[in-house]
């Protein structure tokens, strides 16, 4: 009924070389997932070869992301409508209310850069400051017109830190001691379901600011 001719012993592979292409084959997946897969996706990288192929930001984005929608849905879960109302009002007058204040004392010393911008409802934004390793910089950062989330972290040469996260902010201000040569800032996104604009000012001891988005 069957025409094809069954192979000879001799032509199956040895349990030596089954075992030898197993390994390899083993071998080659874990190789994969430590350079490319964790990096990519969780933006672990313990070789260093995702932060030169950019693969470890994309990852520590991804991270950020799932966490934050994992945060907005422990909330949504935690609190009441009329106690969500009652923090947005809050969080209008805060936010009002420090954008009167960030004057004339801290604008009494010259910002070396200010940036201002609009983020729709679920828009993100990056900016980040070209730092050597142990340089400091100073920021004052104001939300109007609702709240958002934000990271501040620096990556650079295969490293990254995170500095602070945020969530449901205003607005603050601080300094960043850059802990290696890099890029050090923040990413925003928006999670309210109304326009929100970010205004940052920056001075210090940094090479450039700039849009990362």
């Amino acid at each position: 009924m069957f025409n094809s001719n069954r192979p000879s012993l001799e032509e199956l592979p040895s349990s030596a070389q089954l075992l030898r292409s197993t390994v390899i084959a083993g071998v080659s997946a874990v190789a994969i997932l430590v350079t490319v897969v964790l990096p990519a996706e969780y933006g672990i990288d313990p070789t260093r070869i995702g932060g030169v192929l950019g693969l470890t930001e994309m990852g520590e984005i991804k991270t950020q992301l799932a966490e934050e929608a994992e945060m907005d849905r422990q909330m949504m879960e935690t609190e009441g409508e009329q106690s969500s109302l009652l923090n947005d009002i809050f969080g209008l007058f805060v936010g009002a209310a420090h954008a009167q204040e960030a004057t004339p004392a801290e604008e009494s010393e010259a910002w070396r850069d200010e940036i201002t911008f609009t983020l729709a409802p679920g828009d993100s934004a990056e900016w980040k400051l070209v730092m050597e390793e142990g340089q400091t910089a100073e920021y004052l950062m104001i939300v109007e017109g609702g709240r958002v989330n934000f990271d501040l972290h620096g990556h650079g040469g295969g490293d990254s830190v995170t500095y602070e996260k945020g969530r449901g902010s205003t607005g603050g201000e601080g300094e960043i001691v850059a802990d290696f040569d890099g890029e050090h800032g923040w990413f925003w996104r928006n999670r309210d379901s109304t326009e929100v604009t970010v205004t940052l000012r920056v001075r210090g001891a940094y090479a450039e600011f700039k849009d990362a988005s």
